[in-house]
C-alpha cells in the first residue's frame, strides 16, 4: 500500500527549492520551539506611554492577593496548594514575617468589619476573618477566590467550572446567601465609586455588570482570561490570568478601553497606593511591581 504521508524521492531526483528548504528545517524545528517559549517567558513588561513600573518585591512565590494592613505594612498572598499558601507582611523596610501559615490558595483579601477576610481557592474551605490576632470562621465555599467587602456585606465568587457561585455574607446576620449561580470560572468583583458591581468569567472572556434584574449584561468580552478587577477614578482595571502574554487593562470613564502593561504572567490583584500608584502582584514571574502614572 503507498505511503500517502510522504513520498520519499528516488535517488538522482532533483528536489525543488522549496522542498531543499523544509528538510534543511526540520532539525531546527526544536530549537525554534524552545526559543518561542524561552522569548515567552522571558520577554520584558511592556509599559504604555504615560505609565512606567519596576520590581517593587520579587521572591513572593505566586504572588496573589494584596491589602495594605493601615499600619504601613503590605500583606500578600502565596497561592500555594494543599497547606502550603501562606499571607506574608512585608514592612516598609521590606523585613518579611509570615501572618497566616497553612493555607490552600490563598487569594482573597480585603478589609472587613475592622479585621482582614481570606479566600482559599484550592478546594472546599472557609472564608476566613482575622481579628485581633484570632481567625474565625465566615463561611464555607469552594474554590473562592475574589472578595469584595462593602458594608455589612462581604461577596465572594466562586473558580469553579460552569458551578461557580457568587455569594453575600451578611455580617449583622451571618447569612449567607447565593445571588448567581453557574458561572463558568468567576474570579473576581468589584464595586465602583457609583456602586455598581461587576465581575469576570474567565472562561468565556468576559466582564459582566450585576444587574439588580439578575440579566447582568456583558460588559467587556472577547478578553483573555479575565481575572482580577478593580475600579477607581481611572476607571474599570481588568488583568488577565494567561500564562504568557497577559495584560494589564484600563477601561477609561469614557468607554475607551486602554492597554497599560503587556507580555505579564498571569498577572492578579491590583492595589491602588495612591492617586496614580499601583502594585501589581504578578504570579507567573513571583514578584509584585510597582506602577505609576508618568505624567
Amino acid at each position: 500500500m503507498p505511503n500517502r504521508f510522504l513520498v520519499i524521492p528516488r535517488c538522482g531526483t532533483r528536489l525543488t527549492r522549496p522542498a531543499k528548504l523544509l528538510l534543511a528545517a526540520i532539525p531546527t524545528l526544536p530549537l525554534v520551539l524552545l526559543g518561542f517559549m524561552a522569548w515567552q517567558h522571558f520577554y520584558p513588561v511592556n509599559a504604555a506611554a504615560r505609565w512606567e513600573y519596576e520590581i517593587a518585591h520579587s521572591q513572593v512565590t505566586r504572588a496573589s492577593a494584596l491589602l495594605r494592613d493601615g499600619q504601613g505594612n503590605l500583606l500578600a498572598a502565596e497561592e500555594l496548594k494543599d497547606g502550603q499558601g501562606r499571607i506574608l507582611k512585608i514592612d516598609v523596610a521590606g523585613k518579611r514575617e509570615v501572618l497566616v501559615s497553612g493555607l490552600h490558595k490563598p487569594d482573597g483579601l480585603v478589609h472587613f468589619q475592622g479585621g482582614i477576610a481570606y479566600s482559599q481557592e484550592g478546594g472546599t474551605h472557609p472564608v476566613n476573618w482575622l481579628f485581633q490576632g484570632r481567625v474565625h470562621t465566615l463561611f464555607e465555599g469552594t474554590n473562592v477566590q475574589g472578595l469584595e467587602a462593602d458594608g455589612q456585606y462581604l461577596y465572594a465568587i466562586e473558580d469553579r467550572k460552569q458551578d461557580g457561585r457568587l455569594l453575600r455574607y451578611d455580617a449583622s446576620t451571618g447569612e449567607t446567601k447565593v445571588l448567581r449561580s453557574d458561572l463558568e470560572e468567576a474570579e473576581s468583583i468589584a464595586t465602583c465609586p457609583d456602586g455598581s458591581k461587576f465581575y469576570t468569567e474567565k472562561a468565556k472572556g468576559i466582564v459582566r455588570r450585576l444587574s439588580d434584574d439578575g440579566t447582568d449584561p456583558i460588559h467587556l468580552e472577547r478578553l483573555n482570561e479575565p481575572s482580577f478587577l478593580k475600579c477607581d477614578a481611572h476607571g474599570l482595571w481588568i488583568s488577565e490570568d494567561a500564562t504568557h502574554r497577559a495584560r494589564l487593562l484600563l477601561l477609561n470613564p469614557q468607554g475607551r478601553l486602554e492597554t497599560v502593561l503587556t507580555h505579564l504572567r498571569a498577572p492578579q490583584v491590583l492595589l491602588p497606593t495612591g492617586t496614580d500608584t499601583y502594585l501589581l502582584a504578578e504570579g507567573g514571574r513571583d514578584r509584585i511591581l510597582e506602577i505609576r502614572r508618568s505624567e
